[in-house]
């Protein structure tokens, strides 16, 4: 196998915007564990139900999980991360936003943008605001999980094209270290294990990668820091209760501090005529949201989450969010758990008839109806309860006995590795992007940090 300019490993938006940056420029070999966007397949596609079996790919392969996610970019630097931070340069995470949306432009996303008439984002402002909560004004584009596969489809033709090669179902085991450089990394495929050389690696394996980015900082002290998460729940309400929101922005952002607590809570995801999925990762299952460009449900789901960070001397908050998802895992017999709100207020387990009388039907099946606040830490459930009742003086209807809790959604934002200005680590030649390294949290802000990871590895290869 021939020696690269450039190892990614990855080919998620990080990784595939740090190709876009280098691509006729250097020799660059992306590496992923999963498949080409083209056998990438989900029930999700033909159905609007995904039953979550890891065969269909919906975490790894070209394009990440973002390609079976909702699609819906949001143009902020400071959602989804902070790029302001990262570059230490507000204008240029601006100018970030914007050519990362170009780029999705190019390859075929839809161009209209989502964002709301100027009274109507006051008047919900003001509304959020009188009810304790802030509401987060957004330019949005949504690409649809249906049309995510055909944009990076695009996206990766026009890289190979261009000289880009892509080694698919391959595991990057480790990474070759000699004298404080990386000069490498370590895969295994059907072939077996061997060495792939490279002047530059960049490590972007998205938020599924999480634990393994992890693993390979500690077996080489790679500068690092545990970030925090969010765990919370997935919720399912009728749309008619969430359309008046949707329609002035297509995902909604309310971020909320809770008075028992004084925890930060927030809206995430929401999929407007969408459908609830369960996700399936490494021990545990769990829930999110996708929405369809070309098939519509009755319903609208959103993630309500709870921020949390640990200190010493327990300050692993992966470990913490995998033992949470694990017992609900273990709660709800292999599947995730489903409640309704009034159920949970008043602390008795949903059953398979109360759902089924429910006024919400739910979109995902394959779920086991329970009791959220057994798998929940105490003060996450209260946090819930308190929160979306609160975010019902906005949305009225959000927090009714019908509403359905599906659990756990857990956000792992995975270590948070320290870069310098080109996303260069503590070992040089070795550069991270996106979720697997806790610097995005987010298809946009992913892709930016790959963008800059790009730029400083041209930088470093003298290819300006």
């Amino acid at each position: 196998m021939k020696e690269y300019d450039v190892i990614i490993v990855g080919a998620g938006p990080a990784g595939l915007f740090a190709a876009n940056e280098l691509k006729g420029r250097a020799n660059v070999l992306i590496i992923d564990m999963g498949k080409g966007v083209e056998e990438r397949n989900c029930p999700m596609e033909l159905t609007g139900v995904c039953v979550g079996c890891e065969r269909c790919g919906i975490m790894c392969g070209v394009g990440g999980a973002g390609t079976f996610s909702d699609g819906t970019l949001n143009l902020r630097p400071d959602i989804g991360g902070d790029l302001a931070e990262i570059c230490g340069d507000e204008e240029l995470g601006w100018w970030l936003v914007r050519y990362v949306d170009s780029v999705f432009l190019k390859y075929g996303a839809p161009p209209e943008l989502y964002k709301g008439e100027k009274e109507e984002i006051e008047e919900l402002k003001r509304r959020a605001m009188s009810a304790g909560a802030r509401f987060v004004e957004i330019d949005q584009r949504h690409i649809g999980s249906d049309n995510a596969k055909s944009v990076i489809k695009n996206f990766e033709a026009d890289l190979r094209s261009e000289g880009v090669d892509f080694l698919l179902n391959t595991n990057v085991v480790d990474i070759l270290v000699e004298g404080g450089k990386c000069k490498g990394v370590v895969i295994e495929n059907e072939s077996g294990k061997s060495l792939v050389m490279g002047k530059c690696t960049l490590l972007a394996p998205g938020r599924v990668g999480a634990a393994w980015m992890e693993e390979i900082v500690k077996k080489h002290g790679i500068e690092a820091a545990h970030a925090g998460i969010d765990i919370g729940v997935r919720v399912e309400v009728p749309a008619i209760i969430m359309d008046p929101i949707t329609k002035i922005n297509r995902d909604p952002k309310f971020h909320i501090r809770t008075k028992r607590y004084d925890d930060f809570a927030r809206t995430f995801c929401t999929n407007e005529h969408g459908f609830v999925v369960k996700e399936v990762y490494d021990g545990f299952v769990g829930v999110n949201g996708h929405s369809l460009k070309n098939k519509k449900s009755e319903n609208t789901n959103f993630a309500f989450l709870v921020h949390v960070e640990l200190t010493e001397p327990v300050e692993n908050t992966t470990l913490y969010g995998r033992s949470v998802a694990m017992l609900a895992t273990t709660i709800g017999g292999g599947k995730p758990l489903i409640q309704r709100m009034g159920d949970l207020r008043r602390g008795r387990r949903s059953t398979w008839d109360r759902i089924k009388r429910n006024l919400v039907q739910n979109t995902l099946n394959d779920v086991t109806p329970g009791d959220i606040s057994m798998a929940l830490p105490h003060r996450i459930t209260m946090d819930i309860i308190e929160g979306l009742e609160k975010l019902d003086e906005v949305i009225p209807g959000v927090a009714s006995d019908s509403t359905l809790l599906y659990a756990p959604e857990i956000k792992f934002y995975a270590m948070r590795i320290n870069v310098n200005k080109n996303m260069e680590t503590s070992i040089e030649n070795l550069f991270v992007a996106g979720d697997g390294a806790g610097l995005s949290r987010d298809i946009v802000n992913a892709a930016s940090t790959g963008a800059l990871a790009g730029w400083g590895i041209k930088e470093k290869l003298g290819i300006g």
